[in-house]
């Protein structure tokens, strides 16, 4: 196997008008890297063989971390170990400061972005499991200007998207968490910055001693991130018993070579009991 990419244009994009001009130029023939965490290994391995490589790093304004009214707006550009160490983050997207120390290994925090990730949409990858199970939006600019697309509508498929083949995506926007808010995370991995085997992640809203609006994103355990419908439900009831079972409809696991399906399953439950307990016992 080789180790080397194929050979490969370069363009440094100066603006975000900048690099929607040049993905139009170019098609299917061009890659946008940002930290390049992912792209490195599959130019490396020739799974990927773009004629030109569009480095966004250069675009003043994507690198940003603030308060929006009631959002959390995270630049695309904004280095994981930069989230890290925000305020803002840690306060007002508290599900994702639980996440972070997750991914990886610090060198990989550093240069990866928050963006590259969501936009990479591996499915066995922390962040856009957090992204779905905070019910945030994307921002995506392209030819035709600026969209938001909800998290539940952003997966598509396998690494597949709603960013179009002319667009960016620019902006993360998560809803500021509230006083009344619950988060719980967790994953099981063979070895800490290895993907996970299988992992959670979730919020609810507390009323009273009941959970209200839970949402349960499963990482790991599908092409995609994947909500557990049937488990919200349940544990909204206050069927915890039933929220464990409810796992064997919500949940398809196929198998890899990491493990069976079966135990994919298994884990996930084990994770829920997990989670539920942090849903019910920690404050935003």
């Amino acid at each position: 196997m080789s180790v080397k990419p194929a050979p490969f244009a370069y363009a440094k994009a100066r603006s975000v008008e900048d690099a929607i001009k040049l993905l139009c130029e170019h098609g299917d023939g061009a890659k946008l890297l940002a930290g390049g965490q992912s792209l490195m290994a599959t130019l490396n391995m020739r799974l990927s063989q773009p004629n030109i490589l569009i480095d966004l790093n250069g675009i003043p304004g994507l690198d940003g971390i603030a308060l929006n009214g009631g959002d959390v707006a995270i630049g695309a550009l904004v280095r994981h170990a930069a989230a890290a160490k925000s305020d803002v983050i840690a306060k007002h997207a508290p599900l994702v400061a639980l996440a972070l120390p997750h991914i990886g290994h610090p060198a990989i925090r550093n240069r990866g972005t928050i963006g590259g990730s969501i936009a990479f949409a591996d499915p066995a990858a922390e962040l856009p499991a957090c992204f779905l199970a905070l019910g945030g939006e994307a921002e995506i600019a392209g030819r035709n200007g600026a969209r938001r697309v909800k998290a539940d509508d952003f997966f598509r498929g396998l690494y597949e998207t709603a960013i179009g083949p002319d667009e960016i995506l620019t902006v993360i926007r998560l809803p500021s968490a509230t006083p009344d808010m619950r988060f719980g995370f967790a994953e099981l991995s063979r070895r800490h910055g290895d993907y996970a085997l299988t992992g959670l992640a979730a919020s609810a809203r507390a009323e009273g001693a009941s959970l209200k609006d839970v949402r349960l994103a499963y990482f790991g355990v599908g092409l995609t991130p994947i909500r557990a419908n049937g488990a919200e439900a349940a544990l909204a009831a206050g069927k915890f018993d039933d929220a464990v079972a409810a796992l064997a409809f919500d949940l398809d696991p196929p198998d890899d070579i990491q493990e069976t399906g079966a135990v994919k399953r298994h884990l996930a439950g084990v994770l829920l009991r997990r989670v539920a307990t942090q849903l019910r016992g920690a404050r935003a």
